[in-house]
Formats: C-alpha cells, structure tokens, sequence
C-alpha cells in the first residue's frame, strides 16, 4: 500500500455501510479520502473523531452537474485522483412490471450511469496527471445470478448490476487502447449487513459484514503494479443457495 500513500482515492455512497466503512479503511493507509453522499451531515458526524485526511461532499449521483462539479473542485484543491470506488447503489422491492418509469430511470442512473459519469471524470484527470490509478466498481452476487427473495426479484437491481460488469469491462479495454496503465477491478459481494437490503433478510441468510469487503478491497489495491486483480466474489460461507 506504500505507493498510494498521500494519494487521493474517491468513495460515492460513503455515508454508511460499505462506503463508510472503506473510507475509513483508506484513511488508516494514510490515503486522503474524498467521501460523496447525499447525507453529509452523516458523514461529518461518522468521520468526526477518525484520524486522517477526509473531504465530505453533497453529491446526489443521479443528477450529472452535482458529479461533475465534484471532480472540477477535486482536480482544482486535490490537483489529481488515484483511487475511485464506485460503491454508492439503490435497491428496491418492487416488481418490474408494476415499477413506474422514473422508479425504473433512478435505480438505472444510481446504479449504472452514474459510475460510468464517475469513471470518465476520474480517468481524465488521472490521463491528464499520467496517474496509473485503480477503478474500483462495487458490484453485487444479484449482478451474477438473479435471485427471487420475499416475493420479490429486487425490480431493475440485477440488470443495472449485469451492465456494470460490463461497463467495466469495456472500460478496462479503451484504457489498454488510451495506454494507461489505470487497474479496474469489478468486487462482487454477497448479502453484507447495511442499510441497503432488506433488514429481514439478515434473518434467514448468510451475511458478510462490510469490514470483510473493505479487507479484500485493501488486498486488491496492494497487489504490485504488474498484477490485475479484474473480477472478485466474496460471499459467506454456506451461501449456495445465493449462487444457483
């Protein structure tokens, strides 16, 4: 982790669960963290008594402008970007054939569009500094398999997760193009103890909590340089039944 020390690393959703959590982690690294959310009096308030460098920003990832004036003031006041994680989603219980368009358009936006806006942002000014960085995206076993749970296959949750993989993957290939050396590793977990899922799940399944995810994350930005960790799944143990 020594390369990344006093470098710049990005977390969307950082106001709790595994946002929350990862910031924290990368701080510990001497990492200055820059956290976006909606709620950022709960990240003033989580990160408070926390040692370490930590930027709280406003952002509502489903309105472009708010994304892009982050990364204008992080490449004015932070100068460059190394690390981005794309951890922020939404989820919901709906069915997709009773959702209402702009329920369908949000999840869509939250989920999809607005890592894709995140990693094109990022990668121009990591371009622009000749950083060798890494893209992190958050993704989830529902972006593998779908499943139905408490009559419900979660609305348009699975589908947006499925393109991200591959978002990442074409944006893993234009970056060998461009000839950057920029990393994206695609985390796959299964059901962790946030406010995301539905708490009655924790219940009857198997659960990760988010410090099991924030320690892979830390394998994979430890890895050297000639090393691509591209696709991790952590799930907890006797999980099958979430992988058929």
């Amino acid at each position: 982790m020594d390369r990344w020390n006093n470098k710049i690393a990005v977390v969307t959703g950082a106001s709790s669960g595994i946002g929350e959590a990862l910031a924290k982690a990368l701080m510990k690294k001497n990492i200055k963290v820059v956290g976006l959310a909606r709620r950022i009096e709960k990240m003033k308030i989580n990160f408070n008594k926390e040692q370490g460098v930590f930027y709280p920003i406003k952002c509502d990832l489903s309105k472009e402008d708010e994304i892009i004036n982050v990364f204008q003031w992080i490449e004015k006041n932070l100068k460059s970007i190394h690390i981005l994680v794309n951890n922020a989603g939404i989820i919901s219980e709906n069915l997709c054939i009773e959702s209402t368009t702009e329920h369908i358009k949000r999840t869509i936006d939250v989920n999809l569009i607005a890592p894709t806006i995140c990693t094109r942002e990022a990668v121009k000014i990591m371009r622009k500094n000749n950083v060798a960085g890494h893209i992190i995206n958050i993704n989830s076993i529902l972006g593998q398999n779908i499943l139905f749970f408490n009559n419900t296959a979660f609305d348009m949750y699975s589908p947006s997760k499925f393109a991200l993989k591959a978002m990442s993957q074409v944006v893993e290939l234009e970056l060998e193009h461009v000839k950057n050396k920029t990393k994206i590793t695609t985390i796959y977990p299964g059901l962790v103890k946030t406010e995301l899922p539905p708490q009655e799940s924790f219940n009857v399944l198997p659960y990760l909590n988010a410090e099991d995810v924030c320690d892979s994350i830390i394998h994979i930005l430890s890895t050297p340089p000639h090393v691509q960790i591209k696709e991790l799944t952590i799930v907890p143990l006797s999980s099958s039944i979430l992988l058929r």
